[in-house]
Formats: C-alpha cells, structure tokens, sequence
C-alpha cells in the first residue's frame, strides 16, 4: 500500500479511537452527574425525613407540655376553687363568732347593767342598793299595796333571810310587822317592831312602828301594855303624826 494511504488510514482510526473515547467520557460524565443528582436528591430526603422526625417530636413534646399545663392549669382551678370554699367557710365562721360573741357581750353587760348598784331613797334615807336587791324589796311592797298581805309577810320573811344586811332592813321591818298584822301573826308582828326600834330608834318610820304595836296590843286584849306603848311613844316622838294618835286613843280611855 501508499505510504501517504497507510498515513491517512492510521489517522482516520486515530481520529475514531479520540471520537470513541470522547464519547466514552461524556457517557461517564453524564452518569456521575446523575448519581451526584440521586445522591442529592437521597441526601435531601433523609434531610427531610430527619426534619419530620424532628417535627413530629417537637409536636409531640409541645402536646405533652400543653397537655401538662392543661392538667396543672385544672389542677390551679381546683385548687382555687377549693380555697374560694375554704374562705366562705371561714367567712361564715368568723361572722358567726363575731355574731355569737356580739350577743355574749350584750348578755354579760347587762348582767353586769343588773348588778350595778343604784341610788335610792326610802322613808327619808339615802343608799345604793343593787337592783336585784331594788327589785325583790319592791315587789314584796308591792303585795302589800295590794292587799295581799300573806304573800307580802311571806316575800318580805324571805327577803330579810336572804340579805339580813340589806340596806333595805329597817323598812322591810316595819312593812313585815304592818303585814303579820293585817294577818293576825300579832306577837310576830310586835317582835319585829321592837327590833326595828332596837335597831334605829331614829328612823322615820319608828313612831309608826311603835302606834302599830300599840294596835296590836288592843287587838290581843292587851290595854295595859298598849297604854305603856302610847307613854312612851308621847315622851320619845312627841312632835309626831302617831304621837298625836296616841294622844287621842289615850283620851278615849279615859
């Protein structure tokens, strides 16, 4: 063969040889860039599924934290409202006792308003008495008031017995021995107007006291020793109301 041929030849299966091998880089090159594109596109999905994955435990803890606060803001609630009750309790309680002590006050000032002495005056004397003491005296005059002289011998017996240092002493002498006349208890009645005078021969009411023992002296039968009362009752109140009296009954003695 022509040299020049054999040239032209070896440079035509040259020049193949450089298009095959061309071709055959550019087909690996293709395929790199696909496997690079897979590789990305893998790597993103992993990158993704690991994202969600992360999502879902972030939502999951987010619930569980909300769930939480849920219960602790419920758990809050019950508390409130079991503090809401607690204080009405309280409240009502307090008002109670306040209630309770506001009517024990009141009971104790006026049992303490009842044993408060107080001023008063009787047949010309001035004293403090207590008024329980005012009181039981008064209501056993007022049975004598009335009239009703058995239930005033007997309240002013009883009061004499239980307060025999009673301010009230000499008047409830004299209105006892008026009674236990009234009721025919004459020697009763004679002992405790000489007491009375025995006591206080100065009292207001000592004069009296001495023309009602007279009476019951007359009523006994007894002149001689009414007469000795009207005496002496003349010599020692002669300026008297029953001094008087005395004077009168003597005369229609006579």
């Amino acid at each position: 063969m022509n040299k020049n041929f054999l040239i032209i030849v070896a440079r035509c299966f040259l020049t193949l040889a450089l298009l095959g091998s061309f071709n055959a880089q550019a087909a690996i090159f293709e395929d790199e860039d696909a496997r690079k594109a897979i590789l990305e596109i893998r790597q993103r999905l992993e990158d993704f599924k690991l994202f969600q994955q992360r999502s879902e435990a972030e939502d999951e803890k987010t619930k569980r934290s909300m769930l939480d606060e849920a219960n602790t803001l419920e758990g809050l609630r019950a508390e409130i409202a079991t503090l809401r009750g607690e204080k009405d309790a309280l409240s009502k309680e307090l008002s109670d006792t306040q209630r309770k002590l506001k009517d024990l006050l009141q009971t104790i000032d006026a049992r303490f308003a009842n044993l408060e002495p107080v001023r008063v005056t009787i047949d010309g004397k001035e004293f403090m008495v207590d008024q329980n003491e005012k009181k039981e005296f008064e209501s056993a005059l007022d049975f004598f008031k009335k009239g009703d002289f058995v239930s005033s011998t007997q309240s002013f017996n009883d009061f004499l017995r239980r307060r025999p240092l009673t301010a009230y002493k000499i008047s409830s002498l004299f209105w006892l021995g008026n009674s236990q006349y009234a009721t025919r208890e004459y020697k009763d009645a004679i002992a405790n107007f000489k007491l009375l005078l025995s006591l206080d021969a100065k009292h207001p009411r000592a004069a009296e006291a001495m023309l009602s023992m007279s009476n019951c002296q007359l009523d006994m039968k007894d002149t001689k020793a009414a007469r000795k009362t009207w005496d002496d009752l003349i010599k020692m109140y002669p300026d008297s109301e029953a001094a008087a009296a005395a004077k009168e009954r003597i005369a229609r003695l006579k």
